[in-house]
């Protein structure tokens, strides 16, 4: 719960800025530009974040396999709330000129920073606390904090743009991130009662935890960690373009923006089921296969999900939604699990982090800039499912060469020799 509760708030920090990014920080703060290049110049700043989550990756990654699960997630907590209020107390451009969007951008980069570290860690905190028959079910539950979040991001968007357009525009905008201070003080108070993980804890009693672990990760899971990057990317690419770049599609295909609001509240209760069953489903049979089969689902599905849309009937729509976000429940809910035992214990936290991150990096943080562009060029859906096709290709390519390890997860230092029985007489068997 404690894990949940931390990775639904992080993400709800992370995403009201993109929902918010694509229909008013361009006039917010890239006024001067006409309004499709201040669109685009805004979901800039949405991908400067995606910049810094490898970098929080990599260094949060390293604490997290040094000193702890627990400490390292309290910071990135601190960290993404703090930049999360910051923002909205930002000023505009109208009042302090261009430094408005270069304090977005830092602001934003702190954010992509925080969540690099977070993403992974809450994963790991019910990974190495559950039973083996219970990790893809647990780690699923916590994977639900990403549809939470979007749930409340886009919850906070319909109660803030029911008040008129002047008012969102002169402070109503900013409500949604400084109410983020009240989520982060609930979600510290439960995350410090916690214990470390048995696991760590374990390593860390075998005297297994490594002093350079982030760039071990590197030298040695090199390989693996750029294969699990490169299975995630249509994951990455269908939530940011379901939840941020189909407002602006369906803004363009004429349908009102309340209405994809609602399509996409309702996606995310989907999410909030599915991906436990998924979970559920990876405990009982082979996880990668579940995985798989999710990236294949999400390999296809654009190909419905935009003719769908073009009906502009709202039951084909919601059908559309349904068909696009079910290959990403079945990847994204056993992912958790499966792409964290690809490596050891002593270097999990950074192996995780970095290959998420860096996945979503490929497939997160232009896709909707990717996506908009294409659509102003072709004024069309086809070159955006192509682009969404080809990540799932590369995904199951990537896919093919993982395989979840087995046994004991800790990795015993070089200096420490194998159990040695003693042959003086009168000495008992000792370890070494």
């Amino acid at each position: 719960m404690s894990s949940l509760i931390g990775n639904s708030i992080e993400c709800y920090e992370f995403l009201v800025y993109g929902t918010f990014s694509t229909l008013y920080f361009n006039k917010l703060f890239f006024p001067s530009f006409d309004p499709a290049t201040g669109t685009l110049l805004s979901l800039s700043t949405f991908a400067v974040a995606f910049a810094g989550r490898p970098l929080g990756a990599f260094v949060f990654g390293h604490f997290g396999d040094r000193i702890g699960r627990k400490a390292t997630l309290v910071t990135t907590l601190v960290m993404m709330g703090g930049a999360t209020v910051l923002i909205g107390l930002l000023p505009t451009y109208a009042t302090i000129g261009v430094a408005a969007p270069i304090l977005l951008s830092v602001l934003r980069f702190i954010q992509g920073c925080s969540l690099g570290g977070e993403s992974s860690g809450g994963f790991l905190m019910a990974l190495e606390s559950a039973q083996p028959n219970r990790r893809g079910f647990l780690t699923a539950v916590v994977g639900t904090g990403n549809a939470w979040g979007l749930l409340l991001a886009n919850g906070a968007l319909l109660l803030v743009t029911a008040l008129p357009d002047r008012q969102v525009l002169s402070w109503g905008w900013r409500l949604p991130f400084i109410f983020s201070a009240v989520l982060v003080g609930v979600a510290l108070h439960v995350r410090t009662r916690l214990a470390e993980t048995p696991e760590f804890e374990r390593s860390k009693a075998e005297g297994a935890v490594r002093n350079r672990p982030a760039i071990d990760v590197l030298s040695r899971y090199g390989l693996i960690t750029l294969g699990a990057s490169l299975s995630m990317l249509p994951m990455f690419l269908v939530f940011y373009l379901g939840s941020v770049f189909s407002l602006k599609y369906g803004a363009a295909i004429g349908v009102g923006r309340p209405v994809m609001l609602v399509l996409l509240v309702a996606s995310c209760v989907f999410l909030i089921v599915a991906m436990p069953f998924f979970g559920w489903l990876s405990d009982l049979f082979n996880r990668k296969a579940v995985f798989v089969g999710g990236v294949v689902a999400m390999t296809v599905a654009p190909f419905a999900w935009f003719p769908l849309l073009d009906t502009r009937s709202f039951p084909l729509m919601a059908l559309g939604f349904l068909l696009l976000f079910t290959g990403f429940a079945a990847s994204y809910g056993v992912q958790g699990a499966f792409c964290a035992r690809l490596f050891p214990t002593v270097v999990r936290y950074s192996g995780m982090s970095i290959s998420y991150n860096v996945g979503g990096l490929l497939g997160g943080a232009v896709s909707p800039i990717i996506a908009a562009a294409l659509l102003d060029r072709f004024h069309g859906w086809t070159p955006i499912a192509v682009y969404m096709a080809a990540a799932g290709v590369i995904a199951l390519a990537a896919s093919a060469f993982l395989r979840e390890r087995s046994g004991s997860t800790a990795v015993r230092r070089a200096a420490v020799p194998p159990p040695a029985t003693a042959t003086s007489p009168g000495l008992t068997t000792a370890r070494s």
